[in-house]
């Protein structure tokens, strides 16, 4: 037996809806040895007093049954979810602090026809716990948050037992208190009922699942592409493959955590997408999104782990196919940076400096200087060469790099950005597989270096689009000789790119993009070649969110001048996905 906290009028009792959404406080199943006329008037008084108290901040929640639905307010709370102390003070303070004693009837927008005059009455008028919002009105048709729950019944609670204390139990007391328990016998059945049913749904998951700390988490994408032009932008005079195609990916990651803030990640690939790379198609810049195939075979895609080391670091150690731009840096490029719902094109993702050292392993750091400034350093080592004992993590191609990102203010976000990466021969990619095949090897498969510079920016419009955008330099550097390149050749390569994001375009959890910018080019090369009319790379898509698990996303893009050539004709691609997450 025992009572809980809500005691609204029969008509508007929705146990399931209330206790599932609260998980209010209630005494159940009290001893029977409880001496119930032990009790002073002062303890029993709380206890009759909670049903009202809890009524009046039930009012509060979102409307009962068959109350109109009033429209979401804006929270008062900061970024981080925690509520304001400015916030509490001002909505739930106790109304005995007050110069005069209010009354329910100085409330406007709270007539005495409405079906929780009397429950009001008594928190306002007889326990004293709540005022208004400083206006006149007491806005019982908004909605309840859990801080504003856990404020108002502190406050009653806190009145009840200064107004109660003391006072020795009367008989009639504890007839009433008899009268709360029948009253609810029905309402406190079914809780019990419910309450049994979960423990014992959650004894089977514990002996059934295959671990406590481990998730699965999977994505599977489906996809169609047509690629049209003319010749391949390569000067062979073959024409650019123009079939069908159909591709997939699925991915499987299983997400473990330890301690409730780090993460294990082990993902298990089965990729068969349309590659369409230079050896396709006589440039990368007709690469998609994502085009790592492993012929429908099973293979490891990524391997870290990522954790905080105090409250402003944060610490990735990736053991397999680690990559800038999916670790813990942001990459200033909201939606559209996603390869699996965002941008079509490799390119039109995020800026090149974060393929840089792809892939790779080792560690990357973040440290948080307050909210609006943050440093992150990293280091990754070619995977295929960092377990070799005759090279090593340092001995081979790696990536080393440093980025600054500021928030000048919620809605507006800048990235500094440096990185120097060494390519060993036969493995030069400092365009990081975007641009035109010379910007990627401005001096052949010799050994290269290069210094990248990058600045990002994201600028929130409202809450119906984001603005972003990249410009990027690379100082490449020859590290060997051959023919008429010799050591110590310098290369510059320039990229830049406009984004448009239109979150929840046309229904929630929709997305809408526009890109145009231009691939890396080769400016300026000491060593041999560079690129001519630059080239236009112009594209859209739009996700269309089905439901929770399945989206929709037809793009197209154009590039103008591929290989950064006028000479060449446009090619343009057309591409349809299908994605289930789950």
């Amino acid at each position: 037996m025992g009572f809980t906290l809500f005691n609204p009028p029969i008509e508007h009792v929705l146990v399931e809806r209330r206790f599932a959404t609260f998980a209010p406080v209630s005494f159940t199943d009290y001893p029977k040895s409880w001496n119930m006329a032990g009790l002073t008037t002062g303890q029993f008084s709380i206890l009759r007093s909670l049903p009202a108290v809890g009524l009046g901040l039930w009012l509060l929640s979102p409307t009962p049954p068959g109350c109109a639905q009033p429209p979401p307010l804006a929270q008062t709370f900061n970024p981080q979810g925690e509520q304001t102390e400015a916030f509490e003070a001002e909505h739930f303070s106790l109304a005995s602090t007050a110069s005069a004693q209010p009354t329910v009837t100085q409330l406007t927008d709270v007539a005495p026809t409405d079906w929780a005059f009397q429950a009001l009455q008594n928190l306002v008028e007889r326990y004293d716990c709540l005022v208004d919002y400083g206006d006149g009105t007491f806005r019982g048709d908004r909605r309840l948050t859990r801080f504003e729950f856990a404020a108002a019944l502190n406050a009653c609670v806190t009145a009840v037992i200064a107004q109660t204390a003391g006072e020795p139990m009367t008989e009639n007391d504890l007839q009433v208190l008899q009268g709360l328990q029948q009253a609810f016998a029905d309402e406190l059945g079914l809780f019990d009922s419910r309450l049994t049913a979960l423990e014992g749904q959650t004894a089977a998951l514990s002996t059934q699942s295959f671990s406590t700390t481990t998730q699965l988490r999977g994505e599977i994408v489906l996809s169609v592409e047509q690629l049209g032009g003319g010749d391949q932008p390569n000067g062979s005079g073959d024409r650019l493959p123009q079939a069908l195609t159909f591709g997939s990916r699925a991915r499987f990651n299983l997400d473990t955590s330890f301690t409730g803030q780090d993460l294990l990640r082990l993902r298990l690939d089965v990729l068969n997408p349309a590659v369409l790379n230079a050896k396709a198609t006589g440039t990368q810049m007709t690469r998609l999104a994502f085009d790592r195939s492993n012929q429908n075979e099973v293979d490891i895609g990524s391997f870290f782990y990522r954790f905080p080391l105090g409250e402003a670091l944060s610490v990735q150690v990736d053991a397999a196919q680690g990559t800038y731009s999916m670790n813990v840096l942001p990459t200033f490029n909201p939606g559209i940076a996603s390869g699996i719902s965002g941008a079509v094109s490799r390119f039109g993702r995020f800026s090149p400096i974060y393929y840089q050292g792809f892939p790779g392993v080792g560690i990357t750091g973040q440290y948080d200087f307050g909210e609006r400034v943050s440093l992150a350093v990293g280091y990754l080592s070619r995977e295929n060469t960092a377990s070799d004992p005759t090279v090593g993590i340092f001995g081979g191609g790696y990536t080393a790099l440093a980025q600054l990102a500021i928030y000048p203010s919620k809605t507006t976000a800048l990235g500094l950005t440096y990185a120097h990466s060494y390519y060993p021969p036969g493995a030069v990619a400092v365009a990081g597989g975007t641009g035109s095949r010379l910007a990627n090897a401005p001096f052949g498969n010799l050994a290269t270096s290069a210094d990248h510079l990058g600045l990002e920016s994201s600028l929130r419009l409202g809450s119906g689009v984001n603005l972003s955008g990249w410009a990027g330099l690379s100082f490449a550097t020859a590290e060997a000789s051959s023919g008429a390149i010799a050591a110590g050749d310098a290369a510059t390569l320039f990229n830049w790119a406009l984004t448009l994001g239109l979150p929840n375009l046309g229904g929630r959890g929709n997305l809408g993009g526009l890109i145009v910018g231009q691939p890396p080019k080769v400016t300026a090369n000491s060593g041999g070649a560079i690129d001519g009319a630059s080239a236009w790379h112009l594209e859209t898509f739009y996700r269309y969110q089905l439901n929770e698990h399945i989206a929709l996303i037809p793009g197209f893009f154009v590039v103008l001048n591929p290989e950064h050539d006028s000479a060449n004709e446009a090619i343009w691609l057309a591409s349809f996905r299908t994605v289930f997450q789950f």
